[in-house]
């Protein structure tokens, strides 16, 4: 069973980054997961799905794969560039765009 070693990006529900510092080690699923005819829930006999291990850095991470014998694939972040802005930018004489006020 392969596993994935990623830092997850934020959501966009939070304009921080506090929930993305940490790298991730999540199995890929092995079974299908099967609709239940009475309730109408999804199940799977696949437990290591649940299993989400966080770590402080990649290397920690790897490490833990490696002394387990757990097969691996790291994906590397993409950095963010930070789109700095001002609210008085909004009232510039020599703004771009047009003045909708």
């Amino acid at each position: 069973m392969l596993a994935r070693i990623y830092k997850p990006a934020k959501t966009a529900m939070q304009s921080g980054t506090a929930r993305s510092r940490d790298w991730l080690l999540e199995f890929e699923p092995s079974e299908k997961q099967v609709i239940e005819p009475l309730m109408g829930w999804t199940s799977s006999g696949d437990t290591r799905r649940q299993v989400r291990l966080h770590f402080e850095t990649r290397e920690e991470a790897v490490a833990y794969a490696e002394a387990h014998e757990i097969p691996y694939q790291v994906f590397e972040p993409r950095e963010r560039k930070p789109n700095i802005r001002a609210y008085a930018d909004n009232f510039r004489y020599d703004r771009k765009g047009l003045w909708t006020h």
